[in-house]
């Protein structure tokens, strides 16, 4: 049996709090947990997993990471944003 964990990027638009942020990947907008990341700010990539922010992206890893989902959106049918 293969077990796998998907995590999305996000970018953070809004710290709420400490530990809550509003964030967005595509058309999609969500609030996320950062508690388990460094200091984030608005503008950050995040990989969320589960609700959760489990790790920030270098700006290099982001811009790659986005054109690999734009293509998975466009393959699925979708209008890339």
């Amino acid at each position: 049996m293969i077990v796998l964990c998907l995590a999305v990027p996000y970018i953070i638009e809004l710290i709420m709090d400490d530990n809550r942020a509003t964030a967005t990947s595509g058309a999609v907008r969500t609030e996320i947990r950062t508690d388990l990341i460094d200091s984030p700010s608005p503008g950050d990539t995040v990989l969320v997993h589960a609700g959760f922010a489990i790790e920030k992206l270098s700006p290099e890893d982001s811009e790659e990471l986005f054109a690999l989902w734009d293509e998975v959106r466009r393959l699925a049918g979708e209008n890339v944003v």
